[in-house]
């Protein structure tokens, strides 16, 4: 990963082999970032996204590999209970077109990555909300 810093935001190259989630912790806690939003896109080969279920308050995981483009990457950066959390949502596109996307779990670069991490000043810490089965945003 390398990146450089413009005002309140980073831009982010993420090289093959490293993992979109990893990578986006590590500048996080060297920068101490506590709250931003992320969008980004690149190319991954083995990812894994998650699907919430809320009459079940799960997730369940789907795993692909292959060529996929992502489309869309978005999501904030946050904390719980003062500790670092992300919360990341992805779509990307295999060779035929087909979409798949859901709650990041895990994304393996292939080629590149391009990120956009923009820094809030500030900080949400969030909260497990056993209503909804989820941590949830303390505003």
């Amino acid at each position: 990963m390398e990146y450089r810093k413009f005002g309140n935001a980073y831009i982010v190259r993420l090289d093959p082999g490293e993992e979109i989630l990893e990578q986006v912790k590590a500048l996080s806690l060297k920068e101490g970032i506590h709250l931003a939003t992320v969008q980004g896109l690149g190319a991954v080969n083995d990812l894994t996204l998650g699907v919430f279920k809320p009459n079940e308050k799960k997730y369940y995981a789907n795993s692909f590999q292959g060529y996929y483009e992502i489309a869309s990457l978005t999501g904030t950066l946050s904390t719980m209970d003062g500790e670092f959390y992300c919360h990341l949502h992805l779509s990307a596109g295999d060779e035929t077109g087909r979409v798949v996307g859901g709650h990041l779990n895990k994304a393996v670069i292939s080629a590149t990555a391009e990120l956009v991490v923009t820094v809030i000043p500030g900080t949400v810490d969030r909260a497990y909300s056993p209503e909804v089965g989820l941590n949830l945003l303390k505003l």
